[in-house]
């Protein structure tokens, strides 16, 4: 089994999937620190000399290209769900959960969003972008985890856990 971990910055996706892949002694995959590694340059750096399109073809074919065999977590960046292919790609090769948290805790948890590499942020709002994006979240979530920043990382990997493994029941 596979698990994709998708939501907004700063709703906690790497943090998470690193203690899920421990906890089920999974491969962890982040998808933005391989972009990261294939550029040579930071999300934000990308965004700002190639642009948003640049960041979100770079993150579709980083998800097209994974060899993911069973017992992954898998971390992409928050605006993986602008990519039907990558997406539908993650959906047939792994359980998809939404990170859903309040925009209130992203608003906390995102502290400088000029520099986060935020696919769309140029043309609108933090608040805008949650909206927006949130709908795309719901439609590719196969399980939907709430998050409202009160538990610790330990309870939302059992919360996890209990969801996936439940189902498959």
């Amino acid at each position: 089994m596979n698990i994709t971990l998708i939501g907004m910055a700063g709703v906690g996706k790497s943090t998470i999937g690193k203690a899920l892949a421990k906890r089920l002694g999974y491969t962890f995959i982040d998808i933005d620190s391989l972009i990261k590694e294939k550029t040579g340059m930071s999300l934000q750096n990308l965004i700002d000399t190639r642009g948003d399109s640049t960041l979100v073809r770079l993150e579709e074919e980083t998800v097209l290209f994974l060899d993911l065999k069973d017992n992954s977590i898998i971390s992409p960046g928050g605006s993986v769900v602008y990519s039907e292919k990558a997406m539908n790609f993650l959906k047939e090769n792994s359980t998809i959960i939404f990170l859903d948290a309040p925009f209130r805790r992203i608003i906390k948890r995102i502290r400088n969003p000029h520099k986060r590499g935020l696919v769309g942020f140029k043309d609108r709002s933090l608040r805008e972008l949650y909206e927006e994006r949130l709908v795309l979240y719901r439609k590719y979530a196969g399980i939907t985890v709430k998050v409202g920043g009160r538990e610790n990382v330990s309870d939302v990997v059992d919360r996890i856990l209990l969801e996936c493994f439940e189902r498959t029941v």
